[in-house]
C-alpha cells in the first residue's frame, strides 16, 4: 500500500487568524454581546462574498479602473547613490487614488457594506487619509460618509479635512483625552453602537475585533501580491528587505502578506517620536505589552494602571497606543524585525526624498525611508523595498510650520 503524499503546507497568510480571528494568542472580538451580533453578521457576509465572482469581478474593475492599479515599483537611483548602500526601490502606494494605500481597503469596505444592504459609513482617522479614503469610496458608491477626527490632527492635517468636506463626508471633531487617533476611534465606535444595523463601522487598519484585521488584511494584500511580480520582473529577483511603517499596521500588513512566505526580511517600522520615555512615543511593539482595547488583543502602550497610555509622533496615522494583532504574531514568531525612526529622522527622510528623487512622502511613510537609509548603509549589497504608503500634499503646511529649517539643508 503506496504512503499518502505529505500534504503541501498552507500559504502563511492562510494559516492565520483561526476561525475565532487569532493570530496564536493575539486578535479575537472582545465587544459587548449586541455589538459581536453585528460583528458575526459582517463575518458571515465576507466570508460568502469575498467568494462570490460578482464580488472579486466589481472590485478588481473598480482597482484598475478607478483607483488606478497595479501602482508602480520605482528605483530611487540618485538616493542610492547618494547613500553609497543598499539599492533602494519603493512600491507606490502614494499614486494610489486618493494618495495613500487606504482607498484599498476602503472600496472593498464600502462594497461590502453596499452588498449588505448599510446606509451609512462610520470612520475614524488620524492623519486624514483613512478619512478621505472612505469619502471617495462613499460618493463613488453613493452611501453617506461620517469620520471622527482628534482636534490636533484636524489642525494638522487641513488639507485633507478640507477634501474629505468636498467629498461630501461629514467630519466630527473630537475634543476628549489628547484629541487624536486613540479618542477618534472611541468615539467613532460609540456612533456606531448608537445604530450597527443600519451603519458599519469602517476600520482603517488591520485592528478592532474580528473579522476587521482579516478583512483589511486580504483587501491590503494586493500591494504585496503587485510588489512581489514587479520587483523579480525588474531585477531577476526577490528583494532582500521590505520596510513599511507601522501604526495600526494596514499598510504593513498589505506589503508584508506577499513575501511571507519567501527568505526576505521584513522590518516594522515604529514612530519612536521624542525618544523612548512613555508618552513621547507610539512604538507598542518595542515597548508595549499585552493587553486589549478597542476590542482586540495586541501588544500595547500603558499606563501604571493599565489603560492605555497618551502616544504622540509627528505623523498622526502612527499616534496610536496599539497594533494590529497580526504584527504581534509575526514579531512574537520571529518572522518580522521591528525599527524605529524618531520625529527628526523622519522630517529628514522626508525632504531627503523630495529633494533628491522629486517624490514628496507622507510623514508616516517617512518613517520607513529613514530606517531603510540606515539600513541601506549597514547592507550595502542588498536590495530594499520600501511601501511607499502615502503622499505628503497632507503635511506640507505642517512640515514647513514646524520644520521649515530643514527646508534650507542640502541633500
Amino acid at each position: 500500500m503506496s504512503t499518502p503524499s505529505p500534504r503541501t503546507p498552507l500559504p502563511m497568510h492562510r494559516q492565520v487568524p483561526d476561525a475565532h480571528g487569532f493570530f496564536g494568542k493575539f486578535g479575537g472580538s472582545f465587544i459587548p454581546p449586541e455589538l459581536q451580533k453585528q460583528m458575526d453578521e459582517i463575518d458571515r457576509a465576507y466570508q460568502r462574498i469575498c467568494r462570490s465572482h460578482d464580488f472579486i469581478h466589481e472590485l478588481r474593475s473598480i482597482r484598475k479602473h478607478f483607483q488606478g492599479r497595479p501602482t508602480p515599483v520605482y528605483y530611487c537611483k540618485n538616493l542610492s547613490n547618494r547613500i553609497d548602500g543598499a539599492r533602494i526601490y519603493l512600491k507606490r502606494e502614494d499614486l494610489n487614488h486618493s494618495g495613500a494605500h487606504k482607498l484599498n481597503h476602503c472600496m472593498g469596505e464600502a462594497l461590502l457594506a453596499k452588498y449588505l444592504g448599510k446606509k451609512k459609513l462610520i470612520a475614524e482617522t488620524g492623519a486624514g487619509q483613512h478619512g478621505v479614503a472612505l469619502a471617495t469610496a462613499g460618493a463613488y458608491f453613493g452611501i453617506p460618509v461620517e469620520v471622527h477626527m482628534g482636534e490636533v490632527d484636524i489642525a494638522k492635517e487641513h488639507p485633507n479635512v478640507v477634501r474629505m468636506k468636498i467629498l461630501g463626508a461629514r467630519v466630527v471633531p473630537v475634543s476628549s483625552g489628547l484629541r487624536t487617533l486613540k479618542e477618534a476611534v472611541d468615539s467613532a465606535f460609540e456612533a456606531y453602537l448608537k445604530d450597527p444595523v443600519n451603519s458599519i463601522y469602517c476600520i482603517g487598519s488591520v485592528v478592532g475585533p474580528h473579522p476587521f484585521p482579516l478583512m483589511v488584511r486580504e483587501f491590503q494584500r494586493v500591494v504585496g501580491i503587485e510588489a512581489r511580480e514587479q520587483f523579480i520582473e525588474m531585477t531577476g529577483k526577490l528583494p532582500d528587505n521590505v520596510v513599511a511603517c507601522v501604526g495600526g499596521g494596514s499598510n504593513a500588513m498589505g506589503i508584508f502578506s506577499g513575501f511571507l512566505d519567501d527568505p526576505v526580511e521584513l522590518h516594522g517600522v515604529e514612530p519612536l517620536g521624542r525618544g523612548a520615555k512613555l508618552g513621547d512615543h507610539a512604538a507598542s511593539l518595542s515597548y508595549g505589552k499585552e493587553g486589549t482595547m478597542h476590542g482586540f488583543h495586541s501588544i500595547m502602550l500603558t499606563d501604571e494602571k493599565g489603560n492605555p497610555a497618551p502616544v504622540y509622533s509627528v505623523a498622526s496615522g502612527l499616534d496610536y497606543p496599539s497594533t494590529g494583532p497580526e504584527h504581534a504574531y509575526l514579531k512574537t514568531i520571529g518572522r518580522t524585525t521591528v525599527g524605529t525612526a524618531t520625529d527628526e529622522e523622519a522630517v529628514d527622510a522626508f525632504f531627503r526624498l523630495s529633494r533628491l528623487e522629486g517624490i514628496i512622502p507622507a510623514l508616516e511613510s517617512a518613517h520607513a525611508v529613514a530606517y531603510a537609509t540606515k539600513l541601506a548603509k549597514e547592507r550595502p549589497t542588498q536590495d530594499i523595498l520600501i511601501n511607499l504608503s502615502g503622499r505628503g500634499d497632507k503635511d506640507i503646511d505642517f512640515v514647513m510650520d514646524q520644520y521649515g529649517s530643514y527646508a534650507e539643508k542640502k541633500y
